[in-house]
């Protein structure tokens, strides 16, 4: 035992001089590898040194960003702020603004679809220095305030003259005048509302002068076509005709007659009832009936005046 255990030392003492010549041999590969590792060590330290840097760097580019950030929400909000401004003040100067084109139509053109769409745009323009507040303490107003006024008043004095014009039209004789009212007093209708709210004088005028004017026209015509119906009257039965009554008749048609010939069909009623039937047909157009030599009961000339009247007052 002691022998095996002298000859186990013996080896190790040789594998530990093995080891020891091997570690000499490679000697060189170590100081190498030390050399390497110093050399690695110092390129770490220095990409720690750069790494930190940009650290640094980024954290301060951060906070620029965020710098900017706000600078931008605010530039939003300035922007946004500013296009407000901008579009009321831009509503505020069309609204009292007024354009050299449109004084030239107010003042030197005629009376058109033009010239009422421009008075549309003076109405606004009235209107809203009146009711803004807001605008009727600008200053901008009271430089403008003076020439709106003038032109009211010449657009009021204007179109004035023209709808007098058009009304001594309907005065002349054989003037369709259904035709004019359609084609030319509907179509400049704005002209009336236009008075009515910035020349109330001046519209009541208007209105009276029209009122006057279909009151002529109109008396004239009724009473040309109650005399033309006066005509057409078949005589069925006069005073003279009844029994024990003398009188001196006053009716609107009624005129002295005298005795009919065939006294049998005074009181016939014959086809007369059909007029109950007839109410509400067309009144009579007194040449064309004329012209086919009809006469009619007084009844069916009643009712075609009153139709006449109905259908007049109602358009």
């Amino acid at each position: 035992l002691r022998e095996y255990t002298k000859g186990v030392e013996n080896n190790l003492r040789q594998v530990e001089l093995d080891s020891i010549q091997d570690y000499i041999k490679e000697s060189g590969n170590l100081v190498s590898l030390h050399d390497q590792i110093r050399d690695c060590d110092m390129i770490l330290s220095q990409m720690e040194t750069l790494l930190s840097g940009f650290q640094a760097e980024i954290g301060s580019i951060s906070s620029d960003i965020k710098i900017l950030q706000e600078k931008s929400m605010d530039m939003g909000l300035r922007l946004k702020n500013r296009k407000v401004a901008e579009s009321k003040l831009a509503k505020f100067v069309e609204d009292i603004i007024v354009p050299p084109r449109m004084i030239d139509i107010i003042v030197d053109e005629e009376v058109n679809e033009e010239y009422m769409r421009t008075l549309e745009i003076l109405s606004k323009k009235l209107k809203c220095a009146d009711a803004d507040p807001t605008v009727k303490t600008s200053k901008a107003l009271k430089d403008v305030q003076p020439e709106l006024e003038k032109l009211r008043q010449k657009a009021v004095s204007k179109v004035f003259d023209f709808m007098v014009q058009k009304l001594y039209a309907l005065r002349k004789p054989k003037t369709n005048i259904q035709i004019l009212q359609q084609s030319v007093l509907l179509k400049y209708k704005y002209i009336l509302s236009f008075l009515k709210e910035h020349g109330k004088e001046v519209y009541l005028e208007v209105r009276a002068a029209y009122i006057d004017t279909m009151n002529k026209v109109l008396s004239a015509q009724f009473r040309a076509y109650i005399q033309a119906l006066e005509k057409l009257q078949l005589d069925i039965a006069t005073s003279n005709d009844l029994i024990g009554v003398e009188t001196r008749s006053t009716g609107l048609f009624s005129r002295g007659r005298e005795p009919l010939k065939n006294r049998s069909a005074v009181f016939a009623l014959g086809e007369r009832i059909n007029i109950l039937k007839e109410i509400d047909e067309p009144p009579l157009i007194p040449h064309i009936a004329e012209a086919s030599s009809k006469k009619y009961p007084y009844e069916v000339l009643f009712r075609s005046l009153h139709k006449l009247l109905m259908d007049t007052a109602s358009s």
